[in-house]
């Protein structure tokens, strides 16, 4: 089965230390919209992780709510300052704090967050948390025209052509049952196991998680037919959309 690369390819993030920063911090997509937990660590190395995260998906959370998830952790007022900066420096909005912790709970009430009971996380740090628990996807039958733009936290499927100047930002993959000639993010909650498909599979720029590409020149771009994108050995690479 052949492949092609599609390039240039660049990476952002620190390859070595994914696997302590996915274990810490988990991002996900719900039935009541986005969720964020904080696991063990320090605090102001989380706080960096947590904006570096929103900055690789910062398309996708602009104007935002979402749920933050401290757990047993004991947050002072000036912490959760901190935190709501970061996040305001990014248009989020704090929805909920859940936490099981006194002191965070008084410094939420102080701040006039709204609390919420918190999930289990995680603590050992190289435990890795599942990036890939939505609670639904998205089915669109329509054209995503010129300056359109699509965010969903799950998976999304367009029947449809996405054109030059359209935009998709999804949680999960992305699936196309038409052209694909615009701006595409699958995985931009971090996953870089999520895919991209399309009967003609040209975008103008596309990402899957940390990494992102440009499709070849258009005089080495024919159309192939169906293709299926992916992460490969640090590479995002197509290859032919196939039932085998």
């Amino acid at each position: 089965m052949t492949q092609r690369p599609i390039m240039p390819f660049s990476r952002r993030g620190q390859p070595n230390s994914r696997k302590a920063e996915v274990a810490r911090i988990r991002i996900k997509g719900t039935r009541k919209g986005l969720s964020i937990a904080l696991g063990k660590g320090d605090w102001h190395q989380l706080l960096r992780k947590l904006d570096a995260r929103l900055t690789q998906a910062e398309a996708f959370f602009r104007g935002s709510q979402v749920s933050l998830d401290t757990g047993r952790r004991d947050l002072s007022q000036p912490e959760l300052e901190e935190l709501i900066h970061v996040l305001a420096s990014h248009d989020i909005e704090l929805a909920t704090l859940q936490t099981v912790s006194r002191l965070a709970s008084e410094a939420a009430q102080a701040l006039e967050v709204r609390l919420g009971l918190p999930e289990p996380i995680p603590t050992h740090p190289d435990t890795p948390v599942p990036m890939e628990e939505w609670s639904e996807g998205l089915l669109l039958r329509r054209t995503l025209r010129s300056g359109q733009s699509l965010k969903q936290p799950g998976h999304v499927v367009i029947i449809g052509d996405v054109n030059p100047g359209a935009q998709v930002i999804a949680g999960g993959d992305v699936i196309v049952w038409g052209r694909l000639r615009g701006m595409v993010h699958a995985g931009a909650l971090g996953n870089d196991e999520a895919i991209v498909c399309a009967l003609e599979l040209r975008p103008i720029q596309l990402r899957i998680g940390s990494h992102i590409a440009t499709s070849p020149d258009e005089k080495e771009s024919a159309s192939t037919g169906p293709e299926v994108a992916s992460v490969l050995d640090g590479h995002i690479v197509a290859r032919p959309w196939t039932s085998k």
